[in-house]
């Protein structure tokens, strides 16, 4: 069987938003990319650094986060195969964030010249990338209203429809169980919570036989439950109907 093409991951993240032609396809395969591990812990990029490429995750997990005085750090996305976890850096090269690895990451470093003198030989191909961030925009619309105005139990439930579908999205989550490696330190961080209110959270999810999360996997017990509890609409995702129901 032929190796896949290393840029496959944006292909799927794309697709599952978008529509693109075979030439399209080919002319996004042909973006030379550099891929690089990190460890858990390691910076991908820091606030404050000037960026001169987009990094691609092709394996793992990647958070989007700022830290606050005293060490205290709020997530504002997680991003997984697929993501182009930084890709407003193209017109925004200072970053305002970090983008810090959660789990042993690969990702691969598109330079933005390369992707500036793709969007200028393939302009049709600005559309998709516009709709991309557009679809990062609205993910980051809901965390604020998660955040902001959803109860612990909804806030979390909600947390977990959404990372399921993202990663059905591009084949990682089959038949409602897909990684979730963060920690509960994590999980407070990316909703505002402490760690002691998420441990209980997650108790009264397991308790009401929706969820079971251990190892680094979650299992949605009862997906129709679920999305009842979290008031889960993910029609901002911009998914196919399909992965929606």
């Amino acid at each position: 069987m032929p190796a896949e093409p290393q840029l496959a991951p944006l292909l799927r993240k794309l697709r599952s938003i978008t529509r693109l032609s075979a030439r399209d396809e080919d002319a996004i395969l042909r973006l030379p990319a550099h891929p690089r591990v990190f460890t858990a812990g390691q910076d991908l990029v820091s606030e404050g650094d000037r960026s001169t490429q987009c990094w691609l995750v092709l394996k793992g997990w990647v958070q989007r986060y700022k830290l606050l005085s005293g060490g205290r750090r709020q997530i504002s996305a997680f991003h997984v195969a697929g993501d182009m976890a930084d890709l407003p850096s193209f017109h925004l090269p200072v970053m305002d964030h970090g983008l810090g690895a959660v789990t042993t990451v690969t990702a691969a470093s598109i330079p933005h010249e390369a992707l500036r003198d793709l969007l200028e030989r393939h302009p049709q191909l600005n559309a998709p990338f516009w709709r991309d961030t557009l679809v990062d925009a609205a993910i980051f619309r809901e965390w604020v209203a998660n955040v902001g105005r959803r109860p612990a139990y909804q806030r979390l439930a909600h947390l977990f429809c959404e990372l399921y579908l993202k990663q059905a999205a591009v084949g990682l989550a089959h038949d409602h169980r897909c990684p979730m490696p963060m920690t509960q330190v994590d999980l407070a961080d990316a909703t505002g919570l402490t760690s002691v209110h998420i441990n209980r959270t997650l108790r009264d999810l397991r308790r009401d036989r929706l969820i079971d999360l251990r190892s680094r996997m979650l299992v949605i017990h009862d997906w129709t439950r679920l999305v009842e509890a979290a008031e889960f609409d993910p029609t901002y995702l911009q998914l196919d109907g399909r992965l929606a129901a």
